[in-house]
């Protein structure tokens, strides 16, 4: 049985404790809470009857753990997984691992240092119909990529960010390409390859924070395909759609739902026995926008340290996804098409306002 302890009892934190407290993830158990407030720790811990703690180091000198799952404000990742390494505990850090390419490189740095694993969570890899459609790319069915498109339209009100005072902060959240987007970006690049170059602009339409809730971008692949990423938290007044389309000179897949859950288009020259069922058989209805991708990426993890097997998204596949949104934040402030590998000048993310 691999313990797990979680640092961080905030939103998302519910879904975590509740797939490694209630027995959902086979061979994972919570063993420990921590969060700097006191009463978010003691709910959480009151609720799964495990001992609750302020401090990671007083949680790891006092409770037998296996991996630590960060789950803190993104600006704080670096801290607390460097932290946890020390420790010689592996560790499941929340999306985006870190707000800067130093940052992501430190936590990375400190995890081989301590020959520690690093998994970043990116759980919408996991989801049914994105599993499908990518054992469609594998199989070579896109033949030539022509145009990736992501579409994050969600609903972010002012309640949402008064919750906690780092929310859309430059320092610690960021904004929609960050936060909200930031499982899409990566599946465009998963799905679509490197990036040449990108283009964005952004704008803060309808809250009161320091970065953005609305932003488009397009960009330029190194295979020659193009990309467009739409992603805002202002839609009204509820969440209306999560998706990823891609399209090859060999067929087209659109994969849609509030959760990238639901595939909408399902189409190639080639058809193959089953094709006709696609549709039906590979779309879920998931309760939230989080979807179902939590469970079958805990199971990864542990299927990756019980049998020592290859992370899906470890640390430098974490970095990669980083990068492409710190050159979005560097074509916002320089309002210019930036080019990767990335040389930062102008970005806000990760810095203080102050």
């Amino acid at each position: 049985m691999i313990k797990f302890a979680i640092v961080g009892c905030g939103r998302i934190a519910k879904r975590h404790s509740e797939l490694l407290g209630l027995s959902q993830i086979k061979g994972a158990t919570l063993v420990a809470v921590c969060d700097v407030v006191e009463e978010k720790a003691k709910e959480f811990g009151e609720r799964f009857d495990v001992p609750y703690y302020q401090s990671i180091d007083e949680m790891l000198q006092s409770t037998e753990v296996d991996v630590v799952s960060i789950l803190t404000p993104s600006g704080m990742h670096a801290e607390h997984v460097i932290t946890a390494a020390k420790y010689k505990r592996h560790i499941v850090v929340e999306k985006p691992m870190a707000l800067t390419l130093t940052d992501a490189e430190a936590m990375i740095k400190a995890c081989d240092e301590n020959n520690i694993r690093l998994f970043v969570v990116k759980q919408n890899r996991f989801n049914v119909p994105v599993v499908k459609a990518r054992e469609a790319l594998d199989a070579g069915r896109f033949g030539k990529l022509v145009l990736g498109t992501v579409r994050v339209r969600w609903c972010r009100d002012q309640s949402y960010y008064d919750q906690d005072s780092w929310r859309g902060t430059w320092q610690y959240d960021g904004g929609v390409l960050a936060n909200q987007a930031s499982h899409h970006i990566d599946m465009l690049t998963w799905f679509m390859g490197d990036v040449e170059s990108v283009h964005a602009r952004a704008a803060t339409a309808l809250v009161d924070i320091e970065a953005e809730d609305t932003a488009v971008a397009t960009l330029k692949f190194c295979n020659g395909a193009l990309g467009i990423i739409e992603a805002t938290a202002a839609t009204r007044p509820k969440d209306i759609e999560g998706s990823i389309s891609i399209l090859g000179a060999g067929g087209s897949v659109e994969i849609a739902g509030f959760a990238v859950n639901k595939i909408r288009t399902w189409q190639f020259g080639d058809n193959d026995l089953g094709d006709e069922h696609v549709m039906e058989k590979y779309s879920v209805n998931p309760p939230n926008v989080y979807g179902f991708g939590h469970q079958a990426y805990y199971e990864h993890v542990v299927d990756c340290l019980v049998n020592d097997t290859k992370a899906l998204v470890d640390g430098h596949e974490g970095r990669q996804s980083l990068e492409l949104i710190s050159a979005l934040y560097e074509s916002i402030a320089s309002n210019k098409e930036v080019k990767l590998p990335l040389e930062l000048k102008h970005s806000k993310l990760g810095r203080s306002s102050q």
